[in-house]
């Protein structure tokens, strides 16, 4: 027999998933005759007639233990937008379970018995104890008003419907394995997925994740299983439905990095929720090359540094042997948008083009071909020339610091006229280019004008004023120093933020071998040759040793900026990714990460979830949408519930919903109804508000 110990390894680069403790035999035997006890005295909400449907309110109660796995599906939650409450097991304070916690005999609003939660997520299935009045209670909830549970990190044992491991099954470590969505999981909760699930093996040295796959018993339906010996299969997620209940087991370790949990999350949700939700969620991919038509200064490998930084001693950068895409990479780009199906964003520098035409005889074959393709893709302002556009800068010290008034000793910066003419002549540009712009959208060159630390602790003051004067909208800022949407200036006119993930593809490399050098310089000890960098920062680590020139990129940094790239796009994060126009110049070695992004999530999702590829506008009015729904679910300003195959959602005026419901769901109209959301991954959704004349939503979810 199976020793029924749960182990869960460290994982490479992510936290440490948590170990539920066991139950013993004899408790959850006692358990499951006590549930028994229950079902012949509480009646199901089935049982009743229609007119006696509950009120379930779209909330998931999550039971937290502080362990990875509850963590995982409690990030999925709040990342998608449903809102949950938490009951801390380690809060010495917190609520008992018991009834009047889960749910009302009469709600006030509808009369009708009330359930307070549409699912229950637990760390594993006895997480109370097996003859404990809270068992007791949530038994009898789940049981009266039909509510499923999620067991987020159990082992296999009859108790949840499974064989032991030791009767033909599996338990070890799973790094490398493949597992399969059932026929029964794609035609449910895990539509999304198009069959094959890789367990990530990112360190051979390290095990990452473990698991227990087990022969299904009666009452179990497997919706992910893998082989094990003898040609047989056991399942690691499924549905065991036994006395009047329904629980999602799931019994292998993770964490809300791992890619195997990313690609599940959804369906581990939908399942909960039975697909009728609060929030929504989609997978995300838009890439902005910067530096269109201009220029890039290229690393030095002999310095390491780039020539025309202040910290590099000699030479200007341009005048050494810059990076600059050629007609031809033009043309590659056009056809690889064609054939990969993902459009490009251009943030191009019109007057940077006009100066190389200028210093090369009055021609640019460049400009000339990207022209010619101009419908092709997407535009975005970068201003005319690429300034520095927050204070003036004092290059005097290294590094540069703000320059200041001799007299007052105030900050000098770039003046609002200044800034409002770099966007105002790039947009004529394009106009007389015949290129479309969005006025509505800028990037500043390095993101200048916004806050830059140290140096620059706040906003350039003449920065909003001159968005305000040019129309500009959402202005992007880097993620990795402002992950969250804000506001630049006050009052109706106020730019947002739109936050953009940099790819570790640097602007200043037009080859592999350079790439890997300055990656190399970045991330290895001073005794290996590097800078040392990465020791001095508690927040990075050093590679064992430098990469190979000739094969580190390929081998090494491609595959991880893809990993890295996939996990955005996985985790409902619309944020674009950017990257320089020196990345598709050259040696272009930006297309390796993007044609492995594209295959690996390709071969991960079924036809139903494509790739939705915003623009920047796009992403600043998500970004916006999401930030007014979390407030409003914060401050308890939503009502949302269903009876029967009604759901009634109500919100604070102007705030936008987020709903998740199954393919057939109509709107309700003042008069009629019409078909609700849009079609992704299999179900409807979208952001939506009550219709003419209502202050709620209404929708009706299909009978059949």
């Amino acid at each position: 027999m199976d020793s029924g110990r749960i182990r869960t390894p460290r994982t490479a680069r992510t936290p440490r998933a948590h170990r539920p403790p066991r139950t013993p035999l004899s408790g959850r035997l006692a358990v499951l005759a006590a549930a028994g006890l229950l079902a012949t005295v509480v009646p199901s909400a089935q049982a009743g007639a229609a007119e006696q449907a509950p009120r379930v309110d779209l909330t998931v109660l999550v039971v937290d233990d502080g362990g990875s796995a509850v963590e995982a599906i409690t990030a999925e939650l709040k990342g998608s937008g449903v809102p949950y409450r938490t009951l801390d097991l380690n809060d010495a304070n917190r609520p008992t379970l018991t009834a009047a916690f889960l749910s009302e005999p009469s709600d006030p609003v509808t009369g009708r018995p009330r359930a307070k939660y549409q699912g229950v997520v637990l760390p594993h299935e006895a997480v109370f104890g097996p003859d404990s009045a809270e068992q007791a209670a949530l038994v009898a909830y789940e049981k009266t008003f039909g509510i499923p549970q999620v067991d987020a990190y159990t082992w296999a044992h009859p108790g949840v419907g499974l064989d032991y491991t030791s009767d033909g099954g599996y338990s070890g470590v799973l790094d490398g394995a493949r597992a399969y969505v059932t026929p029964a999981g794609q035609g449910g909760p895990f539509r999304h997925l198009r069959g094959a699930v890789d367990f990530e093996d990112n360190d051979p040295s390290v095990s990452e994740s473990y698991g227990y796959a087990g022969r299904p018993r009666a009452g179990y339906t497997s919706y992910l299983d893998m082989p094990v010996a003898g040609g047989a299969r056991a399942s690691l997620i499924g549905e065991y439905a036994h006395d009047g209940r329904r629980e999602l087991v799931v019994s292998f370790a993770y964490n809300r990095y791992q890619r195997q949990f990313r690609a599940l999350a959804r369906g581990i949700v939908e399942w909960l929720t039975q697909g009728v939700h609060l929030g929504q969620e989609r997978n995300y991919l838009s890439v902005h090359v910067d530096d269109v038509l201009a220029p890039d200064a290229r690393w030095d490998t002999a310095r390491n540094c780039t020539p025309g930084d202040l910290d590099c001693p000699g030479g200007d950068g341009e005048a050494e042997n810059p990076i600059r895409m050629t007609a031809a990479d033009a043309q590659y780009a056009a056809a690889w948008q064609k054939s990969s199906g993902l459009l490009l964003d251009l943030v191009y520098n019109g007057g940077q083009g006009e100066q190389w035409k200028t210093e090369h005889g009055g021609t640019d074959p460049l400009a000339t071909r990207l022209l010619a393709d101009r419908a092709q893709y997407r535009w975005v302002n970068h201003t005319y020339t690429h300034p520095f556009l927050g204070c003036v800068q004092d290059n005097t010290t290294v590094p540069w610091q703000c320059a200041k008034d001799p007299v007052t000793g105030a900050v000098k910066w770039t003046s609002r006229s200044e800034i409002s003419a770099q966007i105002r002549d790039n947009l004529n540009w394009a106009l007389g280019k015949g290129v479309s712009v969005d006025r509505t959208e800028l990037v500043t060159g390095e993101h200048s004008g916004l806050k830059t630390l140290p140096q620059q602790p706040a906003d350039n003051p003449n920065l909003a004023g001159a968005l305000a004067d040019n129309g500009v909208e959402w202005t992007a800022s880097d993620n990795s120093r402002e992950p969250q949407q804000r506001s630049v200036g006050t009052g109706s006119l106020a730019a947002q933020t739109v936050p953009r993930h940099p790819m570790n593809v640097y602007y200043n490399v037009g080859t592999a071998a350079e790439m890997t050098d300055e990656y190399n310089w970045i991330y290895t000890s001073r005794a290996d040759g590097g800078s040392g960098i990465c020791e001095s920062n508690p927040a990075s680590t050093c590679l064992p040793a430098p990469l190979d020139p000739a094969t580190g990129y390929a081998e090494h940094i491609a595959p991880q900026e893809a990993r890295t790239a996939l996990s955005h796009v996985m985790g409902n994060d619309p944020r674009p990714h950017y990257v320089h126009q020196s990345n598709l110049a050259e040696e272009r070695i930006l297309y390796p990460v993007l044609d492995k992004v594209l295959a690996d999530y390709r071969e991960l999702f079924a036809a139903n979830t494509p790739l939705v590829n915003p623009r920047q506008k796009d992403v600043g009015t998500e970004l916006d949408r999401r930030a007014a729904w979390e407030r409003a679910l914060a401050d308890g300003k939503v009502t949302a519930y269903r009876v029967g195959a009604t759901v009634t959602v109500k919100a604070p005026s102007g705030v936008d919903v987020p709903l998740t419901a199954p393919e057939g769901t109509r709107k309700q109209l003042l008069l009629g109804t019409t078909a609700f959301g849009t079609a992704y991954a299999g179900t409807r959704s979208a952001w939506t508000g009550p219709e003419l004349l209502q202050t709620s939503i209404t929708l009706k979810l299909p009978t059949t």
